[in-house]
């Protein structure tokens, strides 16, 4: 069973949404679609789904040709950000609404509510309505209308951003879970790159209606192929300076170097750094640590964590740093970075050389 994007594109009123993408997705893979708002993730997901024709290119599944099929005629299924239960049914009868639609058997409907309601852990709230859940169990709810189905494309479009941080995190350990005992392909849409760390499976990430990277999550993470991939794949978004490399020496845009070091195979010429936030120190990490001086703008306590953000000659950077900090702002810091967490971009965005560490991990 296989989903296969092949060139598929998608225009509105001139305007490009979804610029030609190819993406094959496997039976039984978890598949993220990580991006910011209006990246194209949703688009991309109604493509897959039927609701949308794409202005070129074709939709194969399981090696058939289904670009102009309606969804009813699909084995999919969809639940979106602001999840819908009917209110006035009972949850039994929410979960079974689409299996009554399509006409099947009413011993075969009992046993599959059953069985799905035991799996998303909704068995003693069955003859209840929605209204009588709390959140979390609303949205399990919506899932196992879903699921239910038995489809085997189950689209799910940023499914917990309106739930609180306890029930997020419930249910983000829980996906994962629903997703082996279906083995169905999974599509999840995130604005949030933790949230496509914590799921795992495969990561597609999008920046203006194009996708610039689909592999392994970990992978994905660790060598982002593009300075763009990296900006998406990163909270708060990787920082950049610029950095020429001559001889044993490297040169950053305000004034700063140091030595090549780990750097020093590198051919000569001009680059952007890239480091990620929780990679700066306020003090030296290591005898190699490059040091840079920026002036602090804005610091947020977070309780454990302390964001500092900065101005490095006019380019904006932050920093994540272990523990509370009570720093004056406006003052000029002293802030430390390993050269094993440097990213080399060529200045069209390419990525050069990996960080050491993640080319270790």
């Amino acid at each position: 069973m296989t989903l296969e994007l092949k060139g598929v594109s998608k225009i509105v009123e001139g305007q490009v949404h979804i610029h030609p993408t190819d993406l094959t997705l496997e039976r039984g893979t978890m598949n993220v679609l990580l991006g910011p708002t209006l990246s194209g993730k949703t688009s991309l997901m109604r493509l897959m789904a039927g609701l949308d024709k794409p202005a070129e290119g074709r939709i194969i599944w399981n090696g058939k040709d289904v670009t102009g099929m309606r969804v009813q005629d699909r084995q999919v299924a969809m639940v979106y950000q602001q999840f819908v239960n009917y209110p006035a049914m009972t949850v039994f009868d929410n979960i079974a609404s689409p299996l009554r639609l399509m006409g099947v058997d009413a011993s075969e409907i009992d046993a599959r509510v059953r069985e799905t309601a035991e799996m998303m852990k909704l068995t003693p709230m069955l003859q209840r309505k929605p209204l009588e859940l709390s959140g979390g169990q609303q949205q399990r709810c919506a899932l196992a209308r879903a699921l239910v189905k038995n489809a085997g494309l189950v689209l799910l479009d940023e499914p917990l951003a309106n739930l609180d941080y306890k029930l997020r995190e419930e249910l983000r350990v829980e996906i994962p879970r629903i997703f082996e005992a279906s083995g169905a392909i999974f599509v999840y849409a995130t604005t949030e790159p933790e949230e496509a760390l914590l799921l795992g499976g495969n990561t597609a990430t999008l920046w203006e209606g194009r996708v610039t990277q689909f592999g392994p999550t970990p992978h994905v993470y660790r060598q982002p192929a593009s300075a763009t991939t990296a900006r998406v794949f990163s909270d708060p978004p990787m920082n950049f300076v610029g950095m020429e490399k001559r001889g044993d020496r490297l040169s950053f845009d305000g004034g700063q170097g140091g030595d090549a070091g780990l750097l020093a195979t590198l051919p000569d010429g001009r680059y952007q750094a890239g480091f990620r936030p929780n990679h700066l120190h306020l003090s030296q990490p290591a005898p190699d640590a490059l040091r840079f001086d920026a002036a602090l703008v804005v610091t947020e306590l977070t309780g454990s964590e302390t964001f500092v953000h900065l101005d490095h000659h006019g380019q904006r950077w932050v920093g994540l740093i272990h523990g509370v900090h009570d720093l004056p702002l406006g003052q000029t810091l002293p802030v430390w970075l390993e050269p094993r967490h440097v990213y080399v971009f060529a200045e069209d965005g390419r990525l050069v050389t990996p960080a050491a560490y993640a080319t270790a991990a």
